[in-house]
């Protein structure tokens, strides 16, 4: 999980990004998943902005949680 949350590698980079797509997906489509309400196109675009929103600064806090003390940067 360290390796996933602080690491600099392009394949670190990819896989966080790919989650990041995924989790953005289903927070447009919930109510197509969840099957009970639709939602309208606009409250579609603010659930995915917030999602993002609150998503890197969440990861970025259990990888310090993962490995503390360690630059979550790389020491850049």
């Amino acid at each position: 999980m360290t390796d996933f949350l602080i690491g600099n590698g392009w394949q670190h980079r990819l896989a966080r990004t790919v989650v990041q797509g995924l989790l953005a997906v289903i927070a447009a489509n919930i109510d197509l998943l969840l099957g009970s309400a639709i939602f309208d196109p606009e409250w579609r675009a603010l659930s995915v902005a917030l999602v993002m929103a609150v998503l890197s600064p969440v990861m970025a806090l259990l990888g310090e949680a993962e490995a503390p003390g360690e630059d979550v940067d790389g020491g850049r």
